[in-house]
């Protein structure tokens, strides 16, 4: 048994394979353990200044009441200073359903990631793991809710008991995720501080889960949360409720208010730096203090250092120009790297600065052809990987990144890097030069001969080859892509037409297969290991475009979605599930192997450039975010890896 508490931990090989996380790490440095951090001592807890009168007027308990017992310790180092209360952090968002972010900056997470990708106790005080099934998590005592009641086990029980197993409020039963090879947990509340999780088998996602940047939730705010439970609550009462609401039932209800990770309940409790206190939709959402935050840093400030912070709804096109006139004081989220000549010339004497952080994504953008979309034509083309490979060949990436990106990025699929243990050139090259007289013959091979008096090849229904590629449009970055590609694609008599919406709409259109083809993100994480989840490059997640409903069918256990109808596909799930019960670094690695090579071979997505610098924009008086940092959605939480509850104001 290895006991893990507030710091980040390292632990054998073996243990680090369940886990997910070997990224080359020497048998020596996996062995070592760091120390837990000691007793704190509460005599050198201070006082929040703008909580003072609240705590004499008796309208707050002092902040010694209001941490817990050992809170979580930031501790000073050469990138981070102990700072100052005070001021408002400004950041700009697209639209009012960014309020999320409040959670993905705040970054309170049971366990989460460090800077360099280790794992760190945050919540939980700390954390037991045997055989790599078998995670027994400890609660800080005296932790509190936002609100001030006690956050203890009975809020892990009520999730369990009486959300994961409500067939009302989880049709499909638990979270997909804690399902471990079909099995899904045993749930022991052991008493008001702890609680066990535990599988038959090893689950090497369950801490890569809590620490995600959209994190799996194991608890809900029971005391808060019974009111709008059928369970606890009277009919009559209940329905009064939900026709308060305006909800259509009990179970709708429940879920508006449950939102975590959303953020768009103020009077949820929770146990992020910022409480939001504005109920959208809104322009301006204002995150206030939370009062009974878990940490304090070595002299006894309890964190966050700033009394608020505040998102303001810009929309996606107009945030460059507002950073630039010193609208915002932290930005990534709205910027891209185009916006950097135009930011660096306005900082000076706007007072903020310019960072460029590392980006890690296998593309910074790629096509992906939906091979589960509804128009039979397209499907038909989209499942052929010569056409594919046609797209992939018809597309100038030495342009896109000449032009766009100055030459900086790197031109190839969207797979793992050249920094991955599991890089090899083929992954990263094939079907990825620019090869027009190829991407032709391949046409003419699949039968596409025939065309119209524009040039365009003709479907086998007589359709002129008009491709519409869906955006979230947040971005001109996106326009930008699909122009320079449209002008190549269109040498091989394939006519491109973009076309932008909303991201949700976005996302469900793909989801029922009415998109034919979208450009999105690349894959998450280009840093791969053997020990990292193949669950992007096998279909197995609705969330990935080139195989939505497969995906959905594995998530749903499946009730929903289609079941995986092509060979190379199905090898990828059948790998799968070899690498989840594989039990060496050698296995996995081999596993890997032919992931990536069906992968690079079939072009189920076409990369464009990966490594493309993101620039921070911040003003010049925050101290301690990093000079140079990795951005990443996940793993990364884009800053909130960084804890931007330590960002203070130098005035």
């Amino acid at each position: 048994m290895k006991v893990i508490a507030g710091k980040v931990f390292r632990t054998s090989i073996r243990s680090l394979a369940v886990l997910g996380l070997v990224t080359g790490i020497s048998p020596s440095l996996a062995e070592t353990y760091l120390s837990p951090v000691s007793d704190f001592n509460a005599d050198l807890l201070r006082e929040v200044p703008v909580f003072e009168s609240s705590v004499i007027n008796g309208e707050m308990p002092p902040v010694a009441k209001r941490v817990p017992e050992n809170p979580y310790i930031v501790k000073q180092s050469q990138n981070w200073k102990a700072g100052k209360y005070g001021g408002s952090i400004r950041s700009l968002i697209a639209k009012s359903k960014d309020v999320r972010l409040f959670s993905v900056y705040g970054y309170a997470r049971l366990i989460g990631y460090t800077p360099d990708l280790g794992f760190t106790t945050d919540i939980l005080d700390k954390i037991d793991i045997e055989e790599g099934r078998i995670f027994t998590m400890t609660l800080r005592k005296g932790h509190r809710w936002s609100d001030g009641h006690p956050f203890t086990s009975a809020d892990f029980k009520y999730f369990w008991e009486d959300v994961a197993n409500d067939s009302n409020l989880r049709p499909f039963g638990p979270p997909a995720e804690l399902l471990v090879d079909g099995e899904m947990p045993k749930v022991e509340i052991i008493d008001e501080v702890t609680v066990r999780y535990s599988w038959s088998v090893p689950n090497p996602f369950f801490l890569p889960s809590l620490a995600a940047t959209r994190p799996l939730y194991l608890f809900q705010p029971a005391h808060y949360m019974k009111q709008f439970h059928a369970k606890y609550v009277d009919t009559d009462v209940l329905q009064e409720r939900v026709t308060k609401a305006g909800a259509r039932n009990w179970v709708q209800l429940h879920n508006r208010k449950a939102r975590q990770y959303k953020f768009t309940n103020p009077k949820l409790p929770t146990l992020q730096p910022w409480v939001n206190s504005v109920k959208p939709p809104s322009t301006r959402f204002v995150g206030k203090r939370n009062p009974y935050y878990h940490r304090v840093d070595e002299l006894g400030h309890q964190l966050p250092y700033a009394n608020e912070f505040i998102l303001s709804v810009a929309g996606g096109g107009l945030i460059p120009a507002k950073v630039g006139s010193g609208d915002s004081d932290l930005q990534s989220r709205g910027l891209n790297f185009s916006d950097y000549t135009f930011l660096k010339g306005n900082d000076d004497q706007n007072g903020y600065s310019v960072r460029l952080w590392k980006t890690v994504r296998g593309s910074q953008f790629a096509l992906y052809p939906n091979l589960n979309a509804q128009d039979s034509e397209w499907r038909k083309l989209n499942r052929d990987k010569r056409f594919r490979h046609a797209l992939s060949l018809a597309t100038n990436r030495y342009e896109l990144n000449q032009v766009l990106y100055y030459g900086l990025g790197l031109e190839g699929n969207n797979t793992v890097l050249p920094s991955s243990s599991l890089y090899k050139e083929e992954y990263f090259k094939k079907w990825a030069e620019f090869d027009l007289k190829k991407a032709n013959m391949l046409l003419d091979e699949i039968g596409l001969t025939d065309r119209d008096e524009d040039g365009l090849r003709l479907l086998s229904d007589g359709r002129p080859m008009k491709i519409i590629i869906e955006t979230a449009g947040e971005s001109s970055e996106e326009t930008d892509i699909l122009e320079l590609i449209a002008d190549s694609w269109l040498k091989v008599g394939v006519k491109l037409y973009p076309k932008p919406s909303q991201r949700e709409v976005l996302r469900n259109r793909i989801f029922s297969g009415e998109t034919n083809m979208s450009l999105w993100y690349g894959n998450l994480n280009g840093l791969l290991s053997p020990h990292s989840s193949p669950a992007e490059l096998v279909p197995r997640q609705q969330q990935s475009f080139q195989w939505p409903k497969w995906g959905q069918y594995v998530e749903t256990k499946g009730n929903a979605g289609e079941e995986v109808d092509i060979i190379q596909a199905q090898e990828l799930n059948n790998l799968y599930v070899l690498w989840f019960r594989a039990q060496t670094t050698a296995e996995k690695k081999d596993i890997w192997e032919r992931i990536l090579e069906i992968n690079s071979e079939e072009t189920y997505t076409i990369g464009l450039v990966a490594g493309i610098p993101q620039p921070v924009a911040l003003s010049n008086k925050l101290m301690n975010v990093p000079e140079d940092g990795f951005y990443n959605w996940e793993p990364g939480a884009l800053l909130g890896v960084y804890k931007p509850d330590g960002f203070w104001f130098e005035e």
